[in-house]
């Protein structure tokens, strides 16, 4: 009886223990820079990195080295701290990483970010054939050109889920599209790069213009476009957005399951104690119906005597 107990307690000890490593080994944080991670030289960016709210430490790591470590104001009550850079230069852009602790135990690294300047050197010039008017179904492709030599272009369309494309050359770049349809409308621009996280002031805008078939020519415009004068460089948004952090998920069902194993290990307890009483609960009926019966023998063997 005593070994069955030490045995679930065991258990329930070991899978605990097994299931609160877990939960700070297998998620990793979040990271995400606002406004954007293309940023204007000399404009300022805040890193973000989201752990879980039993987080006490976060470490900020650049081109693989440490470079900030910051610990939450209200420990329990946030998930996330935040890494300011006051204005964004050569020396700061590149790729990002960072880590949390929970306790004496460290997180793996999140997923890389990286952060890329504008506004560097020269200023390459876009243009787009047949033209910036077509119909959908037609082939497009814009031309990036830079009289600096460079290694790679990057094409960017304004809006909040925007993707840069990214072609090799000297002095010019093509990026073919089509067949087009309204989902590509919208304004464009484009960078020259020196390198991946440096790029060049971008190029006057091109509004590309696409109407819809003969039998559906009024097609509504499938996503916002700015005016070529209103343009934002914090709207150019790569993969990196705010998600849900997984860890505060599997957190959650990791509890969830703890509760449940201490309540069957409650339950196997409560059912061995039960047992254990109605086995000791019927030996000792059996104990005084043995008793009695020896009791009445004796006292027929008495009688007898006395006879």
């Amino acid at each position: 009886m005593l070994s069955t107990l030490a045995a679930l307690l065991c258990l329930e000890l070991c899978l605990s223990q097994r299931i609160s490593t877990q939960k700070y080994t297998s998620s990793k944080p979040i990271i995400w820079a606002k406004p954007d991670v293309v940023i204007p030289r000399g404009m300022p960016v805040v890193i973000w990195c989201q752990g879980t709210h039993e987080t006490v430490e976060y470490q900020l790591y650049f081109e693989g080295q440490l470079c900030a470590s910051e610990r939450p104001k209200t420990p329990g009550m946030t998930n996330k701290v935040k890494f300011p850079i006051p204005a964004m230069t050569l020396s700061n852009a590149g790729q990002y990483k960072c880590f949390y602790r929970s306790g004496e135990l460290w997180s793996g690294p999140s997923d890389p970010l990286d952060l890329v300047v504008t506004g560097m050197y020269d200023t390459p010039t876009l243009s787009v054939q047949p033209g910036p008017a077509v119909i959908s179904g037609e082939n497009v492709t814009f031309y990036c050109r830079l009289g600096t030599a460079t290694t790679t272009f990057f094409l960017l369309k304004e809006g909040r889920s925007s993707r840069p494309q990214h072609r090799y050359g000297n002095v010019q770049a093509e990026f073919p599209l089509g067949p087009v349809t309204t989902a590509h409308r919208g304004t464009y621009r484009c960078f020259g790069s020196y390198n991946n996280h440096v790029w060049s002031f971008p190029s006057e805008p091109v509004k590309l213009q696409v109407t819809g078939d003969v039998g559906d020519p009024i097609l509504a415009p499938t996503e916002y476009t700015s005016s070529p004068d209103s343009w934002n460089p914090y709207l150019l948004t790569t993969e990196m957005q705010f998600q849900k952090d997984p860890a505060l998920w599997n957190h959650a069902a990791q509890n969830l399951l703890r509760i449940s194993l201490a309540f069957l290990v409650l339950v196997a307890l409560m059912w061995l104690l039960a047992d254990d009483w109605l086995h000791r609960k019927r030996a000792q009926e059996g104990a005084n119906k043995s008793s009695s019966q020896e009791g009445r023998r004796r006292h027929r063997i008495q009688r007898h005597l006395d006879k």
